[in-house]
């Protein structure tokens, strides 16, 4: 759990008679912001430390399915037969990731991608394999390099954005979801080229505080390792990297309280320390209340089937991306939905390959018809026949008006039917965080820079605003923590 019983309150460094540690440049975090921030810090010239809280690099992203959100026109996506552009990425993430987009971070985003692929693969050595995966699924089962991952190829967006895959994954043996998945393959490289960059890193480190001097910059950052109060001195600049608040229950409740008890894809340190000493100096926050939401069903299932809530309607194109699923599931609809799915569908979608076995539920209600399991599920009488009616009657052309489902997806529901019990199976993490500018400066409440203080990644309000694609916090974080240790360096 969260400790908030450390005060967070700025120190000043008069008095410091001496300090433990000192370099240009002090980056908190070592996941894939922070690592990102070392190498470009150093790439510029500047002597680098890095602090983190565990006893080894890699966070979160080190764990996580490997997601990179890029376009644009990058190699991997010629090379797997697509054509994308900087005007339909930015287009598209307008659409998706909002309301309230910062338009100016997801225009230097577009325009930067094709440039930051080729720095990942090219200068850090992230490989990326040039196949693309194209059935439902939260990842690739295999070492596929590109994935849709943000429900560009349906409905809404793929009625007016030219779509294209931009879920870039790097190429992961022996990958295991969730343990050592293609987030490895991204993290081993770049903590390997900060080695050979002379980063440093002092490992055990929890951060508690930031040092300012007398007109208010930061200059450093205190510390405790083992209970030892250490002090740690940047030259030019301080990075924040230390992920979202997902663990910090206080906050969680007060910004994003339908996330409470259900944090996912995230892990115990983020705690939301960093958001916090930066409030103490004055920082602004932004899209707190923002949340990925997983949702926990195979997509090969629930793609075949229909998706409805508490009052059997259905309230979403199943063959979009799941994670939009999740958030209208738990945001929209009470954290409460079934899968409708006959027999046939059912079958088909246990042997299509999947990353993602365990979320293969059983059905809980089974019946010869609809009006039988509507009355087994306990639904209001008429209300799913009504649903399964009017969705059969045009799917026997296949053809989906309500919500724009592909005719590849549409298909009548047959005989027997079953419903799957998906009622709380969502998780998440928490999007919002410190307001920052395009070169990841902290911004004061004022809207003027805090005078040294740089972060990036998940304890920032990145490019998602309140959709989310997978991918973007990796990508967010690659590309902004870049930005950060580059303009720490010449701060």
């Amino acid at each position: 759990m969260a400790d908030n019983s450390d005060d967070v309150r700025p120190r000043t460094a008069t008095g410091i008679e001496h300090w433990d540690h000192e370099a240009d440049v002090v980056v908190a975090g070592f996941g894939v912001a922070g690592a990102a921030a070392a190498v470009a810090a150093a790439q510029a010239g500047a002597d680098v430390l890095v602090l983190e809280r565990t006893g080894g690099w890699g966070g979160a992203a080190a764990m996580s399915g490997g997601f990179i959100y890029m376009g644009g026109g990058t190699p991997l996506q010629k090379a797997c037969g697509f054509d994308d552009t900087v005007d339909a990425m930015k287009a598209f993430m307008k659409a998706a990731l909002g309301p309230g987009v910062d338009e100016d971070k997801i225009d230097a985003y577009c325009e930067g991608s094709v440039d930051h692929y080729h720095w990942l693969a090219d200068e850090i050595g992230v490989p990326f394999k040039e196949s693309f995966w194209g059935e439902p699924g939260w990842e690739p089962p295999g070492d596929d390099g590109l994935q849709y991952t943000g429900g560009e190829n349906a409905a809404p967006f793929n009625a007016t954005i030219p779509p294209a895959p931009r879920g870039h994954v790097p190429q992961m043996s022996d990958k295991r979801t969730g343990e050592q998945g293609g987030g490895y393959m991204l993290m081993k490289p770049l903590t390997d080229t900060a080695a050979a960059l002379g980063v440093r890193a002092e490992y055990d480190m929890r951060v508690q505080t930031l040092i300012t001097d007398e007109e208010g910059r930061v200059v450093g950052i205190a510390a405790k390792r083992f209970g030892k109060d250490v002090t740690i001195r940047a030259r030019r600049g301080v990075v924040l990297a230390t992920g979202s608040f997902a663990y910090n229950d206080t906050m969680v409740e007060s910004y994003a309280p339908r996330l409470k008890g259900r944090p996912a894809a995230s892990i115990e340190e983020h705690d939301g320390r960093a958001i916090r000493m930066a409030q103490a100096l004055g920082a602004d926050l932004a899209h707190m209340d923002a949340t990925e939401v997983a949702f926990f069903c195979d997509p090969q299932l629930f793609v075949r089937g229909i998706l409805v809530n508490g009052r059997g309607q259905r309230y979403i194109n199943e063959d979009t991306y799941p994670g939009r699923v999740g958030q209208a599931t738990l945001i929209e609809n009470d954290n409460k939905a079934y899968l409708v799915i006959d027999e046939a569908a059912y079958e088909e979608g246990l042997s299509r390959p999947t990353s993602s076995p365990q979320l293969r539920h059983q059905p809980k209600w089974v019946a010869e018809t609809v009006p039988e399991l509507e009355a087994e599920m306990g639904l209001p009488a008429g209300a799913l026949q009504a649903t399964v009616e009017v969705y059969n009657r045009h799917a026997a052309g296949g053809e989906d008006p309500l919500f724009g489902k592909k005719p590849e997806w549409v298909r009548p529901i047959g005989s027997p039917v079953a419903a799957v019990d998906l009622r709380g199976m969502t998780g998440g993490f928490t999007l919002g965080g410190l307001r920052t500018s395009v070169d990841s400066e902290v911004l004061h409440v004022t809207g003027e820079p805090i005078p040294g203080l740089f972060a990036a990644g998940r304890c920032t309000a990145g490019v998602c605003a309140g959709g989310y694609a997978s991918g973007a916090s990796l990508g967010d974080g690659s590309f902004f923590g870049r930005r950060a240790g580059r303009a720490a360096a010449g701060a």
